[in-house]
């Protein structure tokens, strides 16, 4: 990011602050994160206020459920989905060793289990 953009993303936050002290809103800064998109690794750290709000610097956020990573990379939505697979066999399997074997039988030949 080149000096002028940077400028103008400031002059923005500054505004937006602006806007939300105008308001009386409360911007939550424990939902608010400051994440740089590149390939190459930040030299500075991101010094970004918001209001009087200093915004903390992440190295992923999570966006409509989607994880995106500042490296662009798919690492961290690729542990995530696992996990919650894992979570899932999990369940199922506490749920089947509890039930009878004539039970078991049923759920794997109607289908139930995919």
């Amino acid at each position: 990011m080149n000096d002028s953009n940077l400028e103008i993303l400031l002059i923005d936050l500054n505004r937006l602050g602006e806007w939300a002290v105008r308001r009386a809103m409360k911007i939550n800064s424990g939902k608010t994160k400051a994440v740089s998109f590149t390939r190459a690794r930040a030299k500075e750290p991101l010094n970004y206020i918001l209001g009087d709000q200093r915004i903390p610097e992440a190295s992923s956020c999570q966006y409509s459920g989607i994880i995106l990573s500042s490296d662009l990379s798919w690492a961290d939505r690729v542990n995530y989905t696992v996990q919650r697979a894992w979570k899932a066999l999990n369940f199922i399997m506490c749920v089947l060793k509890k039930e009878n074997c004539n039970t078991k039988s049923l759920h794997v030949t109607s289908g139930s289990i995919s």
